[in-house]
């Protein structure tokens, strides 16, 4: 009988297209020189998304306020910055602390209750902390932002600049760190018992698992990843505005988890490339209606499947039905849908 233990080695073990994959991100920045800003944004955003598929896809927690978290790290990085001391790195942590403190805080909210409820309960919070920010205007600037903002040299030496390169292998080089991290834990004896809470959370109660802890603690985790990418768009950015504790942010990091699919790292990373590019590029076709292009590239998303839709010549062809039952042996979820790759 196959040791449990060793499969999840096995599963946490590097593939060879993934350290190219992972190189030729961080030389993006010094090949693509004159498109670094752009990919210092994708890696802000997928940072984000990591942060939610997090909870969404290997725990089934679902959030609309996950805002709360990246503004939390926003804003206390960039005031650190102008109050303190301008270090990156230690603006970096100051701003991960304050979000994994209020990530705890939060994580009681979504113990009990449906996912209509925490729905509810995370956008709540949000809310809460933008009408905060707005009204404590003599500290965070209120609906001004926050200005004067000056970042010091990364490491002492590489000084942000209006290009981004520097920004951009900051930003790519913290996702890096946080990825193999997250990795490390979701295939770890941890994240099994967090699949098996998504998969049947009464099951999971039954064999022991302490499933309120277990939520507690990978919701914070999850704000505190949420709070790095919020420090590091305000200090690769030199601001911070109302606009990080904003509906839109986690509305459209759920749209990211659905373009690259939840429950597997890289759909994250994956979403976050695409939204960008698409927004990137059609907001400059058509700036006023841009959003209606990519709102309809979701539909036709939802309704082809992600994997239909790279191979455009299956749209109109019958479906095999053995090609949608599970494989012999493979354990299937409570919904019936694989988690990875899927189109939720």
């Amino acid at each position: 009988m196959t040791n449990p233990h060793s499969l999840l080695l096995k599963s946490s073990r590097w593939k060879s297209w993934e350290y190219t994959l992972w190189l030729l991100a961080l030389a993006s920045p010094f090949v693509l020189s004159s498109h670094a800003l752009i990919i210092n944004e994708i890696a802000i955003v997928a940072l984000f998304a990591l942060s939610l598929d997090l909870i969404l896809g290997y725990t089934g927690i679902v959030s609309l306020g996950h805002a709360a978290f990246f503004g939390m790290g926003a804003y206390s990085a960039a005031l650190f910055a102008k109050l303190v001391m301008p270090d990156p790195l230690v603006g970096l942590v100051v701003g991960v602390a304050f979000a994994t403190v209020l990530g705890a805080v939060c994580s009681v909210t979504i113990l009990r209750g449906t996912d209509l409820t925490r729905l509810m309960v995370t956008l709540g919070v949000g809310l809460i902390l933008m009408e905060l920010a707005n009204k404590l205007d003599w500290l965070t600037g209120g609906a001004d932002g926050l200005q004067g903002v000056v970042m010091g040299p990364l490491l002492g030496r590489f000084q942000f600049d209006l290009t981004g390169r520097t920004a951009a292998w900051y930003s790519l080089s913290v996702l890096l760190l946080v990825f193999v991290l997250a990795r490390r834990l979701v295939n770890s004896p941890f994240g099994a018992t967090l699949k098996a809470i998504r998969d049947n959370r009464l099951r999971a109660m039954a064999i022991g698992i302490p499933v309120s802890s277990r939520l507690a603690v990978v919701y914070t985790l999850a704000a505190a990843v949420a709070g790095a990418a919020g420090a590091l768009l305000a200090q690769t950015s030199s601001f911070a505005s109302l606009d990080v504790f904003e509906f839109h942010r986690s509305a459209d990091v759920m749209l990211i988890l659905v373009i690259g699919g939840v429950g597997w790292l890289y759909g994250g990373v994956t979403g976050a490339i695409v939204f960008k590019l698409m927004q990137d590029v059609i907001s400059s076709i058509t700036p006023q209606y841009w959003t209606f292009w990519i709102g309809l590239f979701l539909v036709v998303l939802i309704l082809v499947g992600r994997e239909r839709l790279i191979r455009p010549w299956t749209w109109f062809g019958k479906r095999d039905p053995r090609a949608s039952l599970p494989p012999a042996g493979a354990v299937v979820p409570k919904d019936g849908a694989s988690s990875k790759g899927s189109n939720v």
